[in-house]
């Protein structure tokens, strides 16, 4: 079963007009796990993730474009198997983003995530002096649902030898959908989405992202209704030496 975590943040303060400047490609690795749980009795099931991914930047004649390419193995009950995703997106001139490309069903590359892959130094600065919270709005994927949440500073660090800026989210919001398992029966609940970002200093690239999905709901078909539970977890991380 799998419902998409992919949200795309709204917040006041993290509205990019996107200035970039040319990075080497990256390299990341990946891992997730969800875990579902259907119905009264205590039976769960996982699916784990774990692989390795690069990202591509290159200027084209629309903007910039970044393609993020992940090898990883996906663990369930029947079994490991091998698997190779694809993402492609296009920094635009106006500075928005578009998706060209959406070949990564399990929602493990670096761009099919919560948070822009990459923000203007201006916005970094924004986030390195944040204080307190800041109230953000996500629109999500699942039923045209709507999170309603807050963003708040994180401790700066180090990942793959390079300085971030770090930032922790947490939303909150209805949803409505259904489950490849169950397309006749109706998914309603609510969910919650929190986790962590980190930005490089210098570039302001996404260089790990630490993000949750909980759904809590009911599954409803015809007169009968078993409660649900679904947690999606993603960790992308920059590999060492990658850049």
């Amino acid at each position: 079963m799998h419902l998409s975590l992919r949200v795309a943040v709204v917040a006041a303060a993290l509205i990019p007009s996107l200035t970039l400047h040319a990075l080497a490609d990256q390299r990341y690795g990946v891992a997730g796990e969800d875990t579902y749980r259907i119905g009264r009795v205590l039976n769960e099931t996982h699916i784990t993730y774990h692989g390795i991914e690069h990202l591509g930047i290159a200027t084209d004649s629309q903007g910039k474009r970044y393609v993020a390419d992940v090898a990883y193995t996906r663990v369930d009950d029947t079994g490991k198997a091998s698997v190779h995703g694809k993402f492609e997106q296009e920094l635009l001139h106006d500075g928005s983003f578009e998706d060209r490309r959406d070949e990564d069903p399990d929602f493990l590359t670096i761009l099919n995530q919560p948070f822009a892959v990459q923000l203007d130094l201006t916005t970094l600065r924004d986030l390195e002096r944040m204080q307190g919270t800041v109230p953000f709005a996500a629109a999500s994927p699942l039923g045209g649902s709507r999170l309603v949440g807050s963003l708040r500073a994180a401790p700066p660090g180090k990942i793959d030898g390079r300085m971030v800026v770090g930032v922790r989210f947490k939303a909150d919001g209805p949803m409505t959908g259904t489950l490849p398992q169950h397309p006749d029966a109706l998914l309603s609940g609510t969910m919650h989405m929190d986790g962590t970002a980190y930005y490089a200093e210098q570039g302001a690239l996404l260089l790990a992202l630490d993000a949750t999905l909980t759904i809590d709901g009911q599954l409803q078909s015809g007169k009968d209704s078993v409660p649900v539970k679904i947690t999606y977890h993603r960790l992308i991380r920059a590999s060492e030496g990658s850049h």
